[in-house]
């Protein structure tokens, strides 16, 4: 494969593996991950993953829920890494043919923190992109990522071509993705579009980043409440 004309070394990715496992158990999605990673780690991307169940992270809609009478919350600690990088890639396994419980939890505390309002006045994520990485032995891949990717978008990320990946095996019980013989790791499909899921993270995350962002025009919060709303009719507006 020629080398990339282009560099990344300037970009930082975040994963966060919402398997039901803590660790050391082993975690299937986390061999996908592993691929994924390698992809951004040879051009320079400095990557991190979290396993979201070796955290206390509480249940709510705020971003602290101690101050919603949860005697504890690893939630702020983890949102400051999730503000630190420039990709953030939600991964997980398919229970019942939905996203898992853990999945469904970080999505919720990534809303609670959406409101809070950058420098330039926009929702806290506007800037970053985002992706996600799906494994399991039964059908929902599309499903499941089809609710990660919108709730992304939703709370300000931009979403890349081709930003989901994953893997099933044969329906029913039957081998995870790591496990011998399940062919998982050999697939030509789910290694494709991995590859270019991290591929067009990078590139995404690096015209953002080399942008300023996402240009702050028609999209702050502030001047909207302040009643400047250049595309509707305001005549209390001057």
């Amino acid at each position: 494969m020629p080398t990339s004309p282009y560099r990344y070394d300037d970009l930082s990715a975040l994963y966060v593996n919402c398997t039901l496992k803590r660790s050391p158990e082993v975690s299937n999605t986390d061999g996908l991950i592993e691929r994924s990673r390698a992809v951004m780690t040879e051009q320079g991307v400095v990557t991190s993953l979290v396993r979201a169940a070796d955290h206390d992270i509480a249940t709510g809609v705020w971003p602290d829920m101690t101050e919603h009478g949860w005697a504890s919350d690893a939630w702020p600690g983890l949102y400051e890494r999730v503000m630190a990088a420039d990709i953030l890639v939600l991964c997980g396994p398919i229970w019942l043919g939905d996203n898992s419980s853990e999945m469904k939890r970080v999505i919720e505390r990534l809303y609670a923190c959406s409101g809070i309002l950058n420098e330039e006045g926009q929702y806290a994520y506007y800037g970053r992109v985002a992706g996600c990485l799906i494994t399991g032995n039964e059908d929902g891949v599309k499903h499941c990522a089809m609710n990660v990717l919108y709730s992304l978008q939703h709370l300000g990320f931009a979403i890349p071509p081709q930003a989901d990946a994953g893997w099933i095996g044969e329906a029913g019980p039957g081998p995870s993705y790591l496990d011998p013989g399940s062919g998982g790791p050999e697939n030509d499909f789910t290694n494709r579009n991995t590859s270019f899921m991290a591929w067009n993270l990078m590139h995404l995350g690096a015209l953002i980043k080399r942008a300023g962002g996402i240009p702050a025009h028609g999209n702050q919060r502030a001047q909207w409440d302040a009643g400047c709303r250049p595309d509707f009719a305001n005549p209390e507006h001057r």
